[in-house]
């Protein structure tokens, strides 16, 4: 930064001290190019990944006891590919089967209980109507005087006793059927225990969610795999991918990725398929900027996925590319040099894009509206096709003005 910032100032003195004597500053030129068909493209590189891919991890921590694939074999849906030591969930699952079997006798031993009371009830209500009926004869008798006062008092006293029978047997009932929703509700708790023990068990085997190749394989048979927790990370058993359709996943320069779009044509090259381009196009551009993996860069990237249309049957998940994306184009358009195409100050005080055109021995600022960006040209109007553009040396062009002395460089 420091040699470029002397450099200009030195240019600057340079040219002024031109002016003052009328010597002309030695400038690069090219001409205004008219281009048929003018295109503009951002460019990346990134790698090959596949559009469906899982990565398989453990649900349950044990040993691998069975390894059923190999990298690069193919698998359906629902396949085992690999069995975690099952000793521990079976006998779990083993013991909260035989924790539901036991509360289910209790259950059914409630439920007799509640039976016999319901019984016993039946029949406490009926002595207690037969001794309310007993007691409403001997209540008549007693008042035309045909029974005694004890008579009375013995029905009143058998009345009353069978009337607390029968409480005491709705009570005895309501406690059995107390009792008989509490075990019922036990073996409804242990029969959710074994589906957890079940489902851990059946987790022991390790099935294929998707169709697919086995592109990644991480463990080896005997390893111990572990559960993820918090934010540790569990085991990553292998991975597996559907190579039916590929995706190249490039990293777009922030400067760049405003152009990019979805629907957009792309080419893919890659190094280890020399001589061949892959078309595509772009099917999703990222939201948010990747994650800095250093910390001392100042430009972000962005992801930018480019579907393959007829993907190589070679290709595999990994593999580096480059990418060119057809960001615009332009037909019939005339371009100069992007380096030529420089800010002065207009006579409103505003700063606009011009050139500077060679006419004469001199420097003279045309304005120009912009366009598209092609590799090193930029797309102009308001220039004369047949112009001479004074296209540098950079550190010339920056001081450079309207009017200015100049000639061509020589050594161009």
């Amino acid at each position: 930064m420091a040699l470029g910032t002397v450099a200009v100032v030195i240019a600057a003195v340079w040219i002024v001290a031109g002016r003052r004597s009328g010597r002309a500053v030695a400038v690069d030129v090219d001409k205004v190019s008219r281009r048929e068909v003018f295109r503009s493209y951002v460019t990346a590189s990134g790698e090959i990944v596949a559009t469906r891919f899982a990565d398989i991890g453990s649900s349950v921590m044990g040993r691998v006891v069975a390894l059923n694939v190999r990298e690069g074999d193919r698998v359906k849906a629902g396949q085992i590919l690999a069995r975690i030591d099952p000793v521990q969930a079976r006998s779990d699952t083993e013991a909260a089967t035989a924790q539901v079997k036991a509360l289910e006798a209790e259950a059914l031993a409630a439920r007799q209980q509640v039976q016999a009371g319901t019984a016993d009830l039946a029949q406490a209500e009926a002595r207690a109507r037969e001794a309310s009926q007993t007691l409403d004869r001997i209540r008549r008798l007693h008042r035309d005087g045909l029974v005694t006062n004890a008579d009375m008092d013995g029905a009143q006293a058998a009345s009353d006793a069978a009337t607390a029978q029968a409480g005491s047997a709705s009570a005895g009932l309501g406690r059995v059927r107390q009792l008989l929703a509490a075990s019922e509700r036990r073996v409804a708790q242990a029969q959710a225990g074994v589906t957890r023990t079940s489902d851990i068990l059946s987790k022991t085997e390790i099935a294929a969610p998707i169709d697919g190749i086995v592109s990644r394989l991480q463990v080896r048979l005997g390893e111990m795999v572990v559960i993820g927790i918090q934010n540790q990370p569990g085991t990553t058993l292998m991975t597996v991918s559907d190579l039916s359709a590929i995706n190249a996943e490039i990293k777009v320069a922030e400067a760049d990725v405003l152009r990019v779009a979805i629907g957009q044509p792309a080419e893919v090259t890659l190094e280890a398929i020399p001589g061949k381009r892959f078309r595509g196009r772009v099917v999703e551009v990222g939201a948010s900027a990747l994650p800095q993996t250093n910390a001392g860069a100042a430009a972000r990237e962005f992801r930018v996925v480019i579907r393959l249309e007829t993907p190589d049957p070679g290709l595999r998940p990994g593999l580096t590319c480059d990418a060119e994306v057809l960001t615009a184009q332009r037909q019939h358009v005339l371009s100069v040099p992007l380096q030529s195409v420089v800010l002065r100050p207009g006579r409103d005080g505003r700063e606009r894009s011009g050139i500077f055109a060679f006419r004469d021995g001199r420097a003279v600022f045309v304005p120009v509206t912009t366009g598209i960006i092609g590799g090193l040209d930029i797309e102009v109007s308001g220039v004369d096709e047949r112009e001479t553009v004074i296209t540098g040396p950079f550190q010339v062009l920056r001081a450079l003005r309207d009017g200015d002395a100049v000639q061509r460089n020589q050594m161009r």
